[in-house]
């Protein structure tokens, strides 16, 4: 027995001084399929967290051999993604919409009535009743509906529902009044629909606000409830940073507060909105932190501009050139193939868009803006490449980037410009963009291949709660170029197809270096956070027609399980 123990105490102790000698760590995560998104598109086996971030990634026999952890997780063979990023989306306007009258699936203007109806007895204590996600090209006859009916229920109660885009809506007659908008009334950028001397309550883009602007300010409260069912949705789909296009400083202060007081632990990347007030604003708040001697807070303001937390990075100033297409609000060289003698429209003049560049190009503040149509697109590229001029580091974007004249593709790789696009745009708009814009033009739209050959890279978002959240969705319609019913059978203009691999990244890294996240998120390296996907299915891997069943079994963020 002595002889026995003699033999046994070296291998013990052996043992014993391996397991003291392996680098303390909080998880190890192995035996699964892991894309790390770095520059090779490598995958491993396992990867180690600690501190929120990645520690190593490698073979589950060495990171088992080499880390040691109190929670070891078996993936079991699954795939592991880096976090999903949506590199365009509303997070803010997604979060209010969960509380309002969802109009998105309504397929007659009958329908919308009657889901306004239901909603507004359900509450009484609202006193605006509003709604989104009416589209009329779902609606037989494909018109514009008007107010009359939501005049008739409700005369006292303000009603203001707005299409799927967000560019356009309906407004009834209390709500009218309220705005202070009459028949005579005009608006840039802008249109007030008046049919037989009288208001039919359609309001097209700068028209909107009219009435929007005298909706009371939500508290903080209310923000807290929309946006925890927010980034509880968010979560649920993969998504671990979004990117919010456009927020007043009024949304920014509250959202940094929620963000500091633990209630909300979405990463968001930040574009300010282009208006004079939300400048003003931030800039006072700026100043009132560099006085305060806050050192935490004081870091985030110096210089010009950009002010980052952990959770947020506001880094963006979001402009818009022109509406959107299903509104009409699109700006286009030539007239829409359905409505003769229209083009569309500049939300604001050119001499704005050359100084808001002005302004912005000796700053680090990134200028984001919004272009759908061709002629729209036009003006923007001219300005960027006047203030560029040349290849750069400034990523300025082009928010949608959807129809483009030919000639006009060249300017985005001649001057670093970043086209940020959304692939389920494509596959909802292709049901009746060729009535808009014609066969030949639509050859030039939502051409992402052809976008991603200028630069070499490509962000993907969804423009959420335009369209659905789902980062998965994206990816099988950027790859597959089908709608959710597979149609149609051969890919919607399958030349723009992305493969894979570039979807990936496209919802990835390419899209955290849209935000200038790139060294901190959107692959799975060693030092950066520790925000990954757990997916029930392979998307390198599976079927085509079963990438739309894939599930996501768990969401990380730095290291953390959000689902």
């Amino acid at each position: 027995m002595k002889t026995i123990f003699k033999r046994l105490l070296p291998i013990a102790l052996l043992g014993f001084m391996s397991c003291n000698n392996r680098i303390k760590s909080d998880a190890i995560f192995y035996n699964g399929t892991v894309y790390t998104v770095d520059s090779a598109f490598t995958t491993v086996s396992a990867i180690v967290v600690k501190d929120g971030k990645i520690l190593a990634t490698g073979s589950t026999e060495q990171m088992l051999a080499e880390y040691n952890a109190a929670q070891k997780i078996d993936l079991r063979g699954q795939a592991v993604f880096p976090g999903f990023i949506d590199a365009h989306s509303h997070f803010v306007g997604y979060g209010r919409s969960l509380y309002q009258v969802n109009l998105y699936d309504c397929q007659t203007w009958g329908e919308v009535v009657e889901k306004v109806k239901v909603f507004a007895s359900a509450n009484p204590g609202e006193q605006w009743i509003r709604g989104r996600g009416w589209d009329q090209n779902k609606f037989p006859e494909k018109k514009f509906p008007t107010n009359k009916e939501l005049s008739e229920l409700f005369p006292d109660r303000p009603v203001l529902l707005q299409r799927v885009d967000g560019h356009a809506a309906i407004a009834n007659a209390k709500a009218l009044e309220l705005g202070g908008v009459t028949v005579t009334s005009t608006i840039n950028g802008g249109k007030i629909e008046v049919a037989g001397g009288l208001l039919t309550g359609l309001l097209i883009d700068n028209a909107v606000d009219l009435v929007g602007n005298v909706i009371p300010k939500a508290g903080k409260a209310d923000y807290g409830k929309w946006l925890k069912k927010a980034q509880e949705n968010c979560f649920a789909q993969g998504l671990t940073t979004v990117s919010d296009c456009g927020l007043a400083y009024y949304d920014v202060k509250v959202v940094d507060s929620l963000q500091r007081e633990g209630i909300l632990d979405m990463r968001l990347y930040v574009m300010l909105s282009d208006d004079g007030s939300t400048y003003v604003d931030y800039m006072k708040e700026r100043d009132r932190v560099l006085a305060s001697g806050d050192s935490e807070l004081k870091q985030c303001y110096i210089g010009k501009g950009p002010y980052k937390t952990r959770s947020m990075f506001v880094k963006g100033v979001k402009a818009y050139a022109d509406g959107a297409l299903g509104s009409r609000g699109a700006c286009l060289k030539k007239e829409y193939s359905d409505q003769h003698g229209w083009v569309g429209f500049l939300l604001s003049t050119p001499q704005h868009f050359d100084s808001l560049a002005a302004m912005l190009i000796n700053t680090d503040l990134q200028l984001c803006t919004h272009a759908i149509g061709d002629s729209g697109n036009h003006v923007v590229l001219g300005i960027y490449g006047k203030y560029l001029m040349g290849k750069n580091d400034k990523r300025w974007r082009i928010e949608h980037a959807q129809v483009l004249d030919g000639v006009d593709f060249g300017a985005f790789g001649m001057h670093s410009i970043v086209p940020s696009v959304q692939p389920t745009h494509a596959t909802i708009d292709m049901h009746w963009a060729g009535e808009r814009l014609g066969a030949e033009r639509l050859k030039g739209a939502y051409a992402y291949k052809q976008l991603l050959n200028e630069n070499g890279w490509l962000p993907l978002g969804t423009d959420f709660p335009v369209e659905d959240i789902s980062p998965i969705k994206t990816f099988y319609a950027a790859v597959a170029r089908k709608d959710i019913k597979g149609f149609p059978e051969g890919g919607f203009q399958k030349e723009n197809a992305l493969t894979r691999e570039q979807a990936l990244r496209g919802i990835t890294i390419w899209a955290a270096k849209a935000c200038f996240l790139e060294n901190e998120i959107g692959s799975l390296e060693v030092g950066k956070n520790a925000d990954f996907v757990i997916l029930d299915k392979d998307l390198m891997k599976a079927d085509e027609g079963e990438l739309l069943q894939v599930k996501v079994t768990k969401s990380y963020l730095n290291g953390k399980n959000m689902k």
